[in-house]
């Protein structure tokens, strides 16, 4: 086995446009049930949203690139606001039913031939990052060192994607220590004392499926600046491969998502290069090459069960922010 080209592959994760997009999504997914204890179960749909709100803006409509951001921020507004108004009046499993069902839902209409002409059915959308790979200010070529050596307009990609994490994490930093954070952390503990105390949870709960869903869906546009958009990319797996990567950091903290979502790509990608090679080197007799990726996906569920019974709070989480653990 070449134990230098798996490291090699598995350490040149911490800088990818999905890692980057996957942080995103964590931190976004932190405020909705880290803080504010909303079960959003279709993350992938508010992925979806900000990539395809981004992709056809430019295709369709020639916008530029930071104003079709802007755009696919907005529909993951509207995407929360229907989600929210007849679920968040209801208990909490109820909005984990709706955000699943209302994902999927998404992807089919992304896939059906009938927006062909929108969203590219299942062959996705392509082409779209003409624009943004244009206003790439960084020398051309392929540089970088060790295994962060990536094309210049991947660095470009990785730029933007972690200017746009720093500002996340501040901003949700701040936010979450204003009077606005302490009332959400309330609502997460027992909404009915803070709804005796006259705060409209409806209105905070509202506020806080918005504001993690923008950021879920900029995690989504981070993502799709690097590679094309497809809807077999929004499945159900990829909703729990976020909250593997929340729950690993751990949720109600700032930068718990970004570790969890680091550490997360860089075992999928260390066992998606290992398993394969002991497959090829007789070490795995009763496996083939593609067996061995499958059973990446099995080992990366029942690491997620094993961080939940031995570790919910996560890496860098505390059991006194976590309700479900008490």
């Amino acid at each position: 086995m070449n134990w230098l080209q798996i490291l090699n592959n598995t350490f040149a994760q911490i800088l990818a446009p999905a890692t980057l997009g996957y942080a995103l999504a964590a931190i976004g997914l932190s405020v909705h049930f880290g803080f504010a204890g909303l079960l959003n179960m279709g993350v992938a749909g508010f992925m979806a949203i900000g990539a395809y709100g981004f992709a056809i803006s430019i295709l369709t409509f020639g916008l530029a690139w930071p104003v079709a951001a802007l755009i696919g921020l907005l529909a993951a507004v509207v995407f929360a606001i229907i989600l929210g108004i007849p679920t968040l009046r209801l208990r909490g499993d109820y909005l984990a039913i709706v955000t699943i069902a209302a994902a999927e839902v998404l992807r089919l209409l992304f896939l059906t031939s009938s927006f062909r002409q929108w969203t590219g059915s299942a062959d996705g959308l392509s082409g779209f990052q003409a624009s943004f790979r244009a206003s790439n200010p960084l020398p051309p070529g392929k540089w970088g060192f060790g295994p962060w050596t990536y094309p210049s307009d991947q660095w470009w990609v990785i730029v933007v994607g972690v200017i746009t994490i720093a500002i996340v994490v501040l901003f949700v930093w701040l936010l979450m220590s204003s009077p606005w954070g302490r009332v959400i952390r309330g609502i997460r503990e027992d909404e009915d004392a803070v709804r005796s105390l006259g705060k409209n949870v409806f209105a905070f709960k509202m506020q806080a499926l918005i504001v993690g869903g923008m950021i879920i869906a900029a995690g989504g546009i981070i993502t799709a600046m690097g590679t094309n958009v497809n809807p077999n990319v929004y499945v159900t797996s990829q909703t729990f491969f976020v909250w593997t990567a929340l729950l690993l950091g751990g949720a109600a903290t700032i930068f718990g998502p970004v570790l969890g979502a680091v550490l997360f790509w860089m075992v999928r990608a260390f066992l998606s290069n290992l398993l394969p090679a002991m497959v090829q080197a007789g070490l795995l007799p009763f496996l083939t090459v593609e067996q061995s990726q499958m059973l990446v996906f099995v080992l990366v569920g029942i690491a997620l069960m094993l961080i939940v019974i031995f570790r919910p709070q996560g890496i860098l989480g505390s059991k006194k922010e976590l309700t479900f653990v008490r």
